[in-house]
């Protein structure tokens, strides 16, 4: 079976009234594979999507998709920070194989990136938005760019305040540019309230070519990261009253969990109070539902250029964040909200309306694509495909899964047990994720979990060995 083309594939399907589950569609030509439309936001938590159980926030075009094919409850990112996870989503590689553990470095050059690999298998590889990562897009394998977002632009800087006043500390100097450095600050520099539009601008422009080859491209939104701005026509979208506050609301986390009083930690007094909270997740929200707005737009347009039943659309966020849980404002940490990201897959031979429990990383989207589209996945690729579950031919590809964050942070998590060491400090904590899932409980002093505890740290330190994490020659 795993020999036939897709359009085989499908008259069997049909042929036999029954779904028989192939992840992969091996050698299609070019013309028969589907298009790619990969859409990324950026510290979007995991329980922000009404659909998949957020009954306090509307996001009616990721509800729509949601229901067309397979959300991800349990996909983590590996590495909480912007940069290392977009290396680990483009190179398919951990921060320990493609070089890119914190900012500032370079992806390992002899590894072939997600944009090459799609490239060469005869795909127009665009991209729009947020760049945060070495060199330019159409230096990594993308063809071309528009609506291109990186810094360049700190001549036209001029200091900005967010939501409720506070002075602006990311994205100072960033700037819309095209792939011959013409910069373009009349579009604004740093964030502005409409950015997210603008980016679905560019991605509609791309979409409305129509090439005669399929297309891959990815958008890159900046929402929701900070600095955060309500859209237009979004600013009494959600009561800071009616807003719930996360179950795990601390005014302040415990210890120094290795990045304590970071840059993000900075964006909001100690101690955390619940209406600074409430106000917070609040334009939190409708940034959120501004961006599901922008996606619907992008869809839309596939509709009506009559490319939507050929084309994959994967959503998912490079993290989660804090926004009160933990008494966190950032990412930078191990817990669920945060190392997790929402996952929708949805598209031709993909089933619809299905959840997955399985635990999946987001670099593993690249040799996932490969498979889906009936394409090779580089050697180079780390990454395991999850296809199989994808289509519901398989449960996990994983028993557990190992994330880091620079040298202050740890952990494995398998499917009901959590073990994070802070080196730093040696601190460990032990949550039970199925009778305590929002980490409230610490039990690794518990001398009933002393098997659970020694069994995890056996797996972390396996882990950190096959990774050949520095961390473990201290």
């Amino acid at each position: 079976m795993k020999n036939l083309s897709l359009v085989n594939f499908r008259i069997v399907c049909l042929a036999f009234l029954t779904w028989v589950g192939v992840a992969t569609v091996p050698h299609a030509a070019a013309s028969d594979r589907p298009n790619v439309l990969f859409l990324l936001t950026d510290d979007q938590r995991p329980d922000t999507i009404r659909e998949l159980g957020n009954s306090h926030i509307e996001t009616p075009h990721l509800d729509a998709l949601a229901r067309r094919g397979v959300a991800f409850t349990r996909a983590v990112c590996a590495n909480p920070i912007c940069t290392p996870s977009r290396a680990e989503i483009l190179s398919g590689c951990s921060g320990f194989r493609n070089g890119v553990i914190d900012f500032g470095k370079q992806i390992a050059p002899e590894l072939k990136l997600w944009p090459q690999a799609m490239t060469e298998a005869g795909y127009h590889s665009w991209y729009v938005g947020k760049w945060h990562n070495d060199g330019k897009p159409i230096q990594r394998g993308y063809e071309r760019t528009l609506g291109l977002f990186t810094g360049g632009g700190g001549k036209f800087w001029k200091d900005q305040v967010d939501w409720k006043g506070t002075p602006v500390t990311g994205y100072r100097g960033w700037i819309f540019q095209d792939d011959e450095r013409n910069l373009f600050p009349e579009r604004g520099v740093g964030l502005t309230p409409d950015i997210s539009s603008k980016f679905a601008d560019a991605a509609i422009e791309f979409i409305r070519r129509k090439p005669a080859d399929p297309f891959f491209l990815q958008v890159a939104f900046t929402a929701p990261h900070d600095p955060l701005f309500f859209p237009p026509t979004f600013e009494k979208k959600y009561d800071p009253d009616k807003v719930p506050l996360p179950a795990n609301f601390l005014a302040e986390h415990p210890f120094d969990h290795g990045n304590f009083d970071g840059r993000d930690e900075k964006l909001l007094e100690w101690p955390r109070t619940p209406q600074m909270i409430r106000k917070l997740l609040a334009v939190y929200y409708a940034v959120i539902s501004d961006v599901d707005k922008q996606v619907g737009r992008i869809i839309e347009t596939l509709r009506t250029t009559g490319q939507f039943d050929n084309t994959i659309v994967i959503f998912s966020s490079d993290h989660g964040l804090g926004v009160g849980s933990h008494g966190l404002r950032g990412k930078q940490s191990m817990y669920e909200h945060t190392i997790n990201v929402p996952l929708i897959i949805a598209g031709p031979n993909i089933p619809p309306g299905q959840t997955r429990d399985a635990q999946v990383y987001l670099r593993e989207l690249y040799p996932t694509t490969c498979d889906l589209i009936g394409i090779d996945i580089p050697a180079s690729v780390e990454g395991t495909s999850f296809a199989d579950v994808v289509v519901g031919k398989s449960e996990r590809t994983h028993d557990h899964v190992f994330c880091y964050f620079r040298d202050k942070q740890r952990m494995v998590r398998d499917s009901r047990w959590k073990l994070t060491h802070y080196p730093a400090i040696d601190r460990w904590q032990l949550f039970d994720l199925v009778n305590d899932p929002n980490e409230l409980s610490d039990v690794s002093n518990d001398s009933t979990k002393s098997e659970v505890l020694q069994r995890l740290r056996k797996k972390l330190r396996a882990e950190q060995v096959a990774a050949r994490d520095p961390l473990v020659s201290r």
